[in-house]
């Protein structure tokens, strides 16, 4: 069993933001997958909304909204959001294609330069690996998410790590590491911390 995916029903808003959000604790913070992601938690500067979506159109009205609602806020109230789509996309193939639309969305709204889309799917693939490859795995989360950041926040991060862009590279070998039993054990321990709260 694949334990990134949560395996209750998706018609919870609850459940499914604490999935998402032990997720990034136990996954993206807590294996460092993201150095920039534990001052946004810490100073509880993410926005989490789930999305009744089904489909592409309906996809892109929650996005358009969302992305305008990040615009107007004030970055030290929000500073990010997770648009968390557990009704949509549970092929990834459908949900990549999806993203050429966000993108496009993103452009005719003239946020580009001030916004900017990242995607987490529960059968994330990078081009040229297997579906089952360890590496796909930095990128797998309970849900299909567009994760909308402030391309200000993603530059004054970028600064204070100057190996940035070694991120990747360090991701997939601490994935290596890990390995599949090493990946559902740690994912158990999220799931085993989750219910005790």
């Amino acid at each position: 069993m694949d334990l990134t995916v949560d395996p209750r029903p998706a018609n919870d808003n609850d459940a499914i933001v604490a999935a998402t959000r032990h997720w990034l604790v136990r996954a993206v913070i807590g294996l460092n997958l993201c150095p920039f992601a534990k001052n946004v938690h810490t100073k509880g500067q993410i926005r989490y909304v789930v999305s009744e979506a089904s489909d592409v159109e309906g996809m892109l009205d929650a996005l358009e909204t969302e992305l305008r609602a990040l615009t107007d806020a004030d970055p030290d109230r929000i500073d990010t959001t997770l648009l968390i789509l557990p009704h949509a996309f549970a092929d990834f193939l459908e949900f990549n294609d999806a993203l050429f639309f966000a993108e496009r969305l993103l452009t005719q709204m003239r946020l580009e330069g001030e916004l900017q889309i990242a995607s987490f799917h529960p059968r994330y693939q990078f081009a040229d690996t297997q579906p089952e490859d360890i590496e796909n795995y930095t990128n797998r989360a309970p849900y299909p998410i567009l994760h909308l950041l402030r391309e200000a926040s993603v530059e004054r991060a970028t600064q204070a790590f100057p190996d940035a862009a070694d991120i990747y590279e360090r991701n997939q070998e601490t994935l290596r590491r890990l390995g599949h039993e090493g990946w559902r054990r740690w994912m158990q321990e999220q799931e085993q911390a989750r219910l005790a709260t």
